[in-house]
C-alpha cells in the first residue's frame, strides 16, 4: 500500500511557508522557494503535502519527458511527437539526493553501448523526471556547487542540456524547485541564494497550545494515515479547487504603473544586486492577485511579494543576517504609491470571510484551505547565558598592564566579549600535496571536476571517459577480437575513467587564546578580526571551520568542525577573555578534535591556525607541556600557521618557538592585519615527511 502523505491543510502554522509554496503552484515562472529553518519544523512534511494538491497532468504515453500531447516539445529526445490524446497521471515529486552526481541529476550517456554497439543512448536524469511537477531537495546547501549551479540553470532557462563526448542532448526541464537547509549546517552562496525566487525562514512556535495542537495532529497521522487524511479530505479539495481557479486568472491579471514603480523602488531602497528581485516581485504579486481572486495588483500584493522576494538578496556575507526592514519598505510604498492606476485596496475575493482566507499581511490572503488560523506564540528572545565558568586567577605576563573588567563585565579575572575590528579581504591558504577531499576552491586535489590529468581503470559505474586511453588499451586486441571492419571493438575491460585534478575543501580549525594575557581590548578586537578575514575566505571557498578556544584551566570546543562559518563568527563575537594560559589544553583539545575528524572524514586534510602569543601558564612546566602537545601534531604531518599576538617593546618569541614545534611556521599580528598571513600561510610546509 502506498504511503498516505500528511494533509498540507492539516499542517499548523507555517504560513509564510505554505503561501509561498501555493504561489508557486499558482505560478512556477516566480522561481521556486528556499525554506530556512533549524530541524524539525516540518519542513519536508508541507512541501510532500503539497505534491497531493497539485492537479493532474496529461502526457505522452511513453515519453520519459512527460511532454504535454497538445503541445509535445519538438526536441524531446523520444520525440517527435503527434499532438493529441495522451494519458493521465498524478504530478510527480522528485527528490534529489545530497549525494547525487552530477550524471544523476541531468542524464548521462551510455558510454558502453555508444562505443561497443555505436548507438547514442541517453538515460534521462532527475530534472527530466521532475519536468511538469516539483524537484524536492532537502539540504540543499550540502550540495556541492557544481550540482547546485545545474539545478539553477535548468529551474531558471526551462530547459537541460547534456554535453558528453561531442553528442549534445537537449529537452525541457520545467518544474517547481523547492530547497530545505537549516543555516546551521552552513549558507549558501549569495549567488545562487539569488536563484531562488522566494525565502522564507521557519522555526517552532513558541506558544505552547499550538505545540500540543502538532503533536496531536501528528499522533492521529501515525496511528492512522489513512483516517486521518479522509478528515482532511474536503480541506483538500477545496485547496486544489482554489489552485486551479487562480491558475485560470492569472493572465487576466494587470500590474499597473504605479504597482511597478513600487516594486523598483523598493528593490533599488534596499540595493539588490540585478534585476532578477524585480522581476520575482512583480511575478510574485501578480500571484498573490490571483490567489485572492483579484484581477488587480494592490500595494498590500506588492509589500507581501518583498517580504518574500528581498530578504536572502539583502545577504552580502555569511556574516549577514537575512532579514528587511520593514519600516523603511512601508517608507518606500508610501513614498511610491498612489497614481490612476491604483485599484481599489479590498476588492472582494471569491472566498472574502470564508476559513481558507487569513488576510495576513501582505493581502495575499492566508494558504489555509479551510484550516482555522492558528495562534502564533512569541519567540523568545535570545539573551545572554551565564558561562559557567569559574574565576580564574589572571595570569597575564609581559609589559602589557592587566585588563580592567569593563561595565557589565562578570568576575575581575574575566573581560566583557570585544567587539571584533572590520574583516577584510585575504589572500587563498593552502595545504600542501594533492588531496581527496570535497570539491571546493582550496587546495589542489583530485576530483570529478577539472583538468584531466591521467586515467585509471574504473571503480564502479564509468562516469568521465578517457577516450585515448581506452583506444590504447583497446587497440593490441583488435586482430584477437576479430575485427574486420573500420570500427573498433571495444570491451568492458577497455574502458578507462579520466583522472581530474581540481580543488578541494578544508578543515580550518581554529585554536583561539582567551587567556588573561590576550585580553588587551584593541589587541583582542585586532585578533577577532584576523579571525573573521579568514572565516569569510572559509565560506567562499567551501570549507569547514572549527572553533577551540582556551582560557582559565581547560580548552573548550567552542564549535566542532562544521561549515557554518556565520556560526564560527557568532561564537567569536561572544567569546569572554580572561584567566590563566593552558596552552597546552588548547592543542590537544584541537588534537582530539581533529582525530575524531579523521576518522568521520578521512579525506578531508586540515589546516590548523593557532592564535596565540605563545605564553603558557598554570602546572608544572607548562612550555614543555606546550611543547609536547605541539608535537603531537608534528607527528601527524598536520599543516600549521601560528599567529603571533604578542606586542610591545618587549617580545618573549614565545609564538615562533611554538611554531617551529607545530612544524609551520609563524606570523605577526602586524603581519596578519596587513593581509599578508594568507600568503605566509599559502606554502606551509611540515617538517616531518612521510619516508
Amino acid at each position: 500500500m502506498a504511503s498516505v502523505p500528511y494533509p498540507f491543510t492539516a499542517v499548523v502554522g507555517m504560513d509564510d511557508m505554505r503561501l509561498s509554496l501555493l504561489l508557486n503552484a499558482v505560478s512556477p515562472a516566480i522561481g521556486g522557494v528556499l525554506v530556512r529553518g533549524e530541524k524539525g519544523t516540518a519542513k519536508s512534511t508541507v512541501v510532500r503535502g503539497l505534491t497531493a494538491l497539485l492537479p493532474d497532468m496529461d502526457v505522452v504515453a511513453g515519453c520519459r519527458f512527460a511532454c504535454d500531447p497538445q503541445a509535445p516539445d519538438p526536441q524531446c529526445p523520444d520525440g517527435p511527437h503527434e499532438a493529441g490524446t495522451g494519458v493521465t497521471r498524478t504530478t510527480r515529486m522528485v527528490e534529489l539526493p545530497v549525494g547525487a552526481s552530477e550524471d544523476r541529476l541531468v542524464g548521462s550517456l551510455d558510454i558502453e553501448r555508444a562505443l561497443a554497439d555505436g548507438v547514442k543512448a541517453f538515460e534521462p536524469g532527475l530534472l527530466a523526471q521532475a519536468h511538469r511537477g516539483i524537484l524536492y531537495v532537502d539540504e540543499v546547501n550540502l550540495l556541492s556547487d557544481h550540482l547546485i549551479d545545474h539545478l539553477l540553470d535548468a529551474a531558471a532557462m526551462g530547459a537541460s542540456h547534456v554535453e558528453r563526448e561531442g553528442v549534445s542532448v537537449r529537452h525541457a526541464a520545467r518544474f517547481l524547485l523547492v530547497g530545505t537547509m537549516n543555516p546551521e549546517e552552513g549558507e549558501l552562496r549569495p549567488q545562487l541564494l539569488d536563484r531562488f525566487g522566494l525565502t522564507v525562514e521557519v522555526a517552532a512556535s513558541r506558544d505552547p497550545e499550538q505545540r500540543v495542537e502538532v503533536v496531536r495532529r501528528r499522533l492521529a497521522y501515525d496511528d492512522d494515515p489513512a483516517g486521518f487524511a479522509a478528515r482532511w479530505a474536503g480541506e483538500e479539495a477545496a485547496l486544489r479547487e482554489r489552485i486551479v481557479a487562480a491558475r485560470a486568472l492569472l493572465p487576466r491579471v494587470r500590474l499597473g504603473d504605479g504597482a511597478l514603480r513600487q516594486i523598483a523602488a523598493t528593490c533599488a531602497a534596499f540595493e539588490v544586486d540585478g534585476m532578477r528581485a524585480d522581476i520575482v516581485m512583480a511575478r510574485a504579486a501578480t500571484a498573490l492577485a490571483a490567489w485572492d481572486g483579484r484581477e488587480d495588483v494592490t500595494v498590500d500584493d506588492v509589500r507581501q511579494a518583498a517580504l518574500l522576494a528581498l530578504p536572502h538578496r539583502r545577504r552580502r556575507n555569511p556574516f549577514d543576517a537575512p532579514g528587511l526592514d520593514e519600516e523603511k519598505l512601508d517608507e518606500t510604498l508610501e513614498e511610491f504609491g498612489g497614481g490612476e492606476d491604483e485599484p481599489d485596496p479590498d476588492p472582494q475575493g471569491p472566498d472574502d470571510g470564508g476559513p481558507g482566507d487569513g488576510g495576513g499581511p501582505g493581502g495575499g490572503g492566508r494558504p489555509d484551505g479551510g484550516v482555522p488560523p492558528q495562534p502564533q506564540g512569541p519567540r523568545e528572545d535570545a539573551g545572554a547565558e551565564p558561562s559557567g565558568e569559574r574565576p580564574e586567577p589572571d595570569g597575564a605576563t609581559g609589559p602589557q598592564p592587566s585588563p580592567q573588567p569593563s561595565a557589565g563585565a562578570g568576575p575581575a579575572s574575566e573581560q566583557a566579549p570585544v567587539k571584533a575590528a572590520e574583516p577584510y579581504r585575504t589572500r587563498a591558504l593552502t595545504v600542501p600535496g594533492l588531496g581527496d577531499g570535497a570539491a571546493g576552491r582550496r587546495s589542489r586535489a583530485r576530483t570529478e571536476h577539472g583538468r584531466t590529468t591521467g586515467s585509471r581503470r574504473p571503480r564502479g559505474a564509468l562516469t568521465k571517459l578517457h577516450l585515448a586511453a581506452t583506444v590504447r588499451a583497446a587497440a593490441p586486441h583488435q586482430r584477437a577480437r576479430g575485427r574486420s571492419g573500420p570500427g573498433l571493438v571495444v570491451h568492458r575491460d577497455d574502458l578507462r575513467q579520466a583522472v581530474r585534478e581540481g580543488r578541494e575543501g578544508n578543515l580550518v580549525l581554529f585554536v583561539v587564546d582567551a587567556s588573561g594575557s590576550m585580553a588587551a581590548r584593541q589587541r583582542m578586537g585586532a585578533v577577532k578580526g584576523a579571525v573573521l578575514s579568514l572565516l569569510l575566505d572559509a565560506y567562499q571557498r567551501r570549507d569547514k571551520v572549527g572553533l577551540v578556544t582556551f582560557r582559565g584551566r581547560d580548552a573548550e570546543l567552542a564549535l566542532p568542525p562544521t561549515s557554518s562559518v556565520d556560526a564560527a563568527a557568532a561564537r567569536l563575537e561572544t567569546l569572554p577573555t580572561g584567566g590563566r594560559t593552558p596552552l597546552a589544553a588548547g592543542l590537544l583539545k584541537a588534537h582530539e578534535v581533529l582525530r575524531v575528524e579523521r576518522l568521520r572524514d578521512p579525506a578531508r586534510r586540515p589546516l590548523l591556525v593557532v592564535v596565540t602569543d605563545g605564553r603558557a601558564t598554570g602546572g608544572p612546566e607548562p612550555l614543555r607541556l606546550a611543547g609536547r602537545a605541539a608535537a603531537l601534531h608534528a607527528a601527524e604531518g598536520t599543516a600549521a600557521v601560528v599567529v603571533d599576538c604578542e606586542t610591545g617593546p618587549v617580545r618573549l618569541g614565545l609564538a615562533a618557538e611554538l611554531a617551529h614545534g607545530l612544524g609551520g611556521d609563524a606570523v605577526t599580528l602586524d603581519e596578519l592585519r596587513a593581509d599578508a598571513i594568507a600568503g605566509l600561510v599559502r606554502d606551509v610546509r611540515t617538517t616531518r615527511r612521510a619516508a
